[in-house]
């Protein structure tokens, strides 16, 4: 990348941590002068970069590849480490317990009642190993579906794990799904196996999650097996004959299972992403493509090792889920897992986890810092942070404001926030950031290694210091292999735009110092007579005023400029709605951005609707605003606010409703 404005620079990298990254030792390995030049070869001859990246991981196979990369059925069907053998939880256990890493810690669970749980990785291995005998007791083997509707606990690890080991498939649903969206995926899949819980503790409020899977497998004929974690110890629902505990299950089973041998490509997970209409869509991962991209960006952007503590803010039933199991034990280190929310029963919830456990890599969403601000840096600032050294980031474009506050209060201004964008079909990240590159706020530095990433206008063609979408023009191990019994739509989403050209969605910027910049997704971009604008930029410009907590912005059709911008803001507590107060946010927004780009309406709420993974979920905001219908719901974690937003617009376009 260029040299960046001095003046933009928040943070610089040491360079003896530098010098000692895996990124760093990464380019030494491969014989690359600096990290441009290993970054041009990995995007130049991807097959010559895997098979370094393999070596370095120093994964293992049963029968070696022969050939790292095919491209004979074209560019969105490639096959990558051809002919080889493995499974994925021999390179995730095995390996470590036979090298004598097996006393190492695979994982610290907390649970929302403050329950601790850990595990070590022989200890691990057992467990999965027991499983693992008992799903072949139940007739589940290669090829099988399974639905793995679980919390965040140690079970979930062992139950994805178990499914891998012996050669079946598995579904993660999201803890808080409704029974219809657990039910449309697992019928989608095929699953004829469900893992679920009796229940788990939210805000130490019971959610009854046995009952929510029995109503889900009585639209599912092809169900032959319940298996229930008992977790709370409460008294569930029983279907004899179908239903079965997973510690009766499992007591009898030896602790050793020999994993099932299965190709490179074959697939271990489907998992679902929500479309705007129409079914879910369905994404296929293989044994050597979703945990080795996983693995590559964990080691190579957040610089994880052996000695590191992983907390990742997620779900299993997102991408990030897999991605935190999979990563840190291909890279024999440990994860930590938490089963409930960052702000109960205090404010500092989520510092005192940091702080008991030690963590050294830390993964919150923006959307999840921008709720944890609204009490101030007192409750980080209480606690020992000492143990971080890493600060990650993903799920959707950042603000100055939570950018800066995740900065200066969390990494106390001395650590990296590695920004990290890609999604469920990438296998992890397209953008991030590393230990060799100085960082500016919600900048990402560039494509990580391995992605051919690139911006293109309207006619294909690269752009710099533009608005383009952002695409991909080389495969990779982690690229999905099409949508589940639908590989039509899969070629229609990505790949029917230019010909051998991944486009991902999301428009992008590169600045003038070689920052990228994500904006939102493509089809969220608005459009103001001919002045395009993403819906982060619109967002930013408001929470930058001191009333403001959290903003979503969305185009609205307008007679002259063909599009108009609505926003629905949430206030900080101690902040009245008003109409003066809608005159001031406008003349905010009209002093970053310009006149021509100053919303329109603006509508004043107490919530936004996100998913579970604290996404804004605009399309959503959009459709009930417009009075059209909002697609698949199943990620929302608080419908509720649905209803926060007007539904069918109001007639008086400039002003809108009045303040409520």
């Amino acid at each position: 990348m260029a040299s960046p404005s001095p003046a933009r620079i928040v943070w610089t990298p040491d360079p003896a941590r530098a010098q000692a990254s895996r990124l760093a030792r990464l380019i030494a390995r491969a014989g690359a002068s600096d990290y441009d030049a290993l970054y041009r070869r990995s995007v130049e001859d991807p097959a010559w970069f895997w098979q370094v990246v393999v070596e370095d991981l120093g994964l293992e196979w049963f029968r070696p590849y022969a050939q790292v990369l095919d491209t004979s059925r074209g560019v969105p069907w490639a096959r990558w480490f051809v002919g080889g053998q493995t499974n994925l939880t021999w390179n995730c256990l095995d390996r470590h317990v036979r090298a004598g890493r097996g006393d190492r810690l695979a994982l610290v669970y907390e649970g929302d009642d403050g329950t601790v749980r850990t595990l070590t990785y022989e200890e691990l291995l057992e467990e999965v190993c027991r499983l693992a005998f008992a799903l072949r007791g139940l007739g589940i083997g290669r090829g099988d579906v399974a639905g793995v509707f679980l919390p965040m606990i140690p079970e979930a690890v062992i139950a994805t794990l178990a499914l891998s080991r012996v050669g079946a498939l598995y579904i993660p649903c999201f803890s808080g799904f409704a029974a219809p969206a657990v039910a449309t995926r697992l019928a989608d899949g095929g699953a004829t196996l469900l893992i679920t819980a009796d229940g788990f503790t939210r805000r130490g409020q019971v959610v009854p999650m046995k009952e929510t899977a029995d109503a889900a497998a009585a639209e599912l004929p092809g169900l032959r097996h319940v298996v229930v974690v008992r977790h709370l110890g409460r008294e569930v629902p029983w279907t004899a004959g179908r239903d079965r505990w997973w510690h009766e299950l499992t007591r009898t089973y030896p602790r050793t299972c020999p994993p099932e041998p299965v190709d490179s490509e074959d697939p271990f997970m489907i998992i679902y992403t929500s479309g705007t209409t129409g079914r879910p869509k369905g994404c296929v991962h293989v044994h050597m493509g979703f945990p080795l991209k996983g693995a590559m960006d964990m080691a190579y952007c957040f610089d994880v090792g052996p000695d590191d503590r992983v907390f990742w803010y997620t779900d299993l039933g997102w991408m990030m889920g897999p991605w935190l199991i999979l990563g840190t034990l291909l890279l024999g280190a440990t994860m930590v897992l938490y089963d409930g929310t960052p702000d109960h029963p205090t404010p500092a919830r989520l510092w005192q986890l940091v702080e008991r456990h030690r963590v050294t890599v830390l993964g919150i969403s923006p959307t999840a810092i921008r709720a944890l601000m609204r009490h101030g840096p007192e409750p980080p600032s209480r606690h020992d942070l000492s143990s971080l050294r890493i600060l990650g980031s993903t799920g959707e474009p950042w603000n100055p404001e939570p950018w800066l506050w995740y900065f200066e209060h969390v990494g106390r201004g001395r650590l990296p926030i590695m920004n990290y964008s890609g999604g469920t079909e990438i296998s992890g990240g397209i953008l991030c950031c590393d230990l060799l590159h100085p960082q500016a706020p919600t900048a990402f530095t560039g494509p990580i290694p391995g992605m051919a990433a690139d911006v293109y206008d309207e006619q294909g063609r690269p752009v710099r210091g533009a608005v383009g979408e952002l695409v991909l023009t080389q495969p990779w191990p982690g690229m999905t292999r099409g949508f589940w019994h639908d590989p039509q739509r899969y070629l229609d989403t990505y790949w029917s735009r230019w010909p051998g050209v991944w486009v991902h969605g999301d428009w992008v910027r590169v600045d003038d110092d070689g920052f990228w910049y994500i904006l939102g997704r493509s089809d969220d971009t608005l459009n103001v007579a001919g002045k395009r604008v993403g819906p982060a930029e619109v967002e930013s410009a408001l929470t930058a005023h001191p009333a403001v907590a959290e903003a979503a912005a969305i185009g609205v059709p307008h007679p002259i400029k063909g599009e108009a911008i609505a926003c629905f803001v949430v206030l900080r507590p101690g902040h009245v709605p008003g109409d003066a107060l809608r005159d001031a946010l406008r003349q905010t927004a009209a002093a970053q951005l310009g006149k021509a780009l100053a919303p329109e309406e603006i509508h004043f709420v107490r919530d936004l609707p996100k998913t579970r993974n604290a996404k804004v979920m605009r399309r959503v905001i959009r459709a009930r605003y417009l009075g059209r219908d909002p697609g698949d719901l199943s990620a929302l974690e608080n419908p509720q606010a649905v209803e926060e937003i007007p539904q069918g617009r109001p007639a008086d376009v400039a002003g809108g409703p009045p303040a409520r």
